[in-house]
């Protein structure tokens, strides 16, 4: 069964500075029938204006995965981290017992675009922790983030996995989708077939109830997939 959330049908936001659109209800964008899907709370796929961004806020208890797809990312936060975040790596925060933290873009003349994640965590009231990881550009599936940390992967505080996935034009990898559990994908860009829909750039994807998720690229494309308790 797969149950297809197209890009358009996104929820629309419009701060001047940042124009974002959010796969689930966030902030004044609500929509029941969308408010989430398992353990993964949040998909914003954001763009931000040249010098400008979040000033400092606070988060708790959340696993927070920030992914740049053009720019770079200013990030400065209350455990003592100073780091920039460019195109391709991939960041995992932490919040645990609280954690405050301002992202910026740092260009005069470019605009910042990432996705920000959000996956509710199995466990509470942990330290606050940050990672940050570049991963090698491989095609198919590769493992970003697991709750062993398996394989070189960041290490998260849920019983879920993400992979990134890249494709070439004809090129299909499939991923085994064990009983009970749920794979999500969101579309980063290109254009992928998920057992035989076709998604571009923005739309996602639930897939429940199959055993195996078989993907396949219409020319390069890349996905983030998500596999979920």
């Amino acid at each position: 069964m797969i149950e297809i959330r197209p890009s358009d049908e996104r929820g629309p936001a419009d701060h001047g500075w940042l124009q974002s659109r959010h796969s689930f209800s966030f902030a004044a964008y609500y929509d029941p029938d969308h408010m989430g899907v398992s353990a993964l709370r949040v998909i914003n796929d954001d763009r931000v204006s040249p010098g400008c961004g979040f000033a400092t806020h606070s988060h708790q208890d959340m696993e927070i995965i920030s992914y740049v797809k053009k720019g770079a990312i200013e990030h400065k936060d209350s455990m003592g981290h100073v780091e920039t975040l460019p195109v391709g790596e991939f960041q995992l925060m932490s919040a645990g017992t609280g954690v405050t933290h301002s992202e910026y873009n740092p260009s005069t003349t470019e605009p910042l675009e990432f996705l920000q994640i959000w996956i509710e965590p199995n466990v509470y009231g942990i330290e606050p922790g940050y990672q940050q990881k570049q991963f090698d550009a491989r095609q198919g599936l590769q493992l970003i983030a697991s709750p062993d940390a398996r394989g070189g992967s960041l290490l998260i505080h849920q019983d879920a996995c993400l992979y990134q996935l890249r494709l070439h034009a004809g090129q299909s990898v499939s991923h085994s989708l064990e009983s009970g559990r749920t794979v999500y994908v969101h579309v980063v860009s290109g254009a992928i077939s998920v057992n035989g829909e076709r998604l571009s750039e923005g739309d996602g994807a639930t897939v429940k109830a199959d055993d195996i998720v078989e993907f396949t690229g219409h020319g390069n494309s890349e996905a983030l997939i998500f596999d979920l308790p």
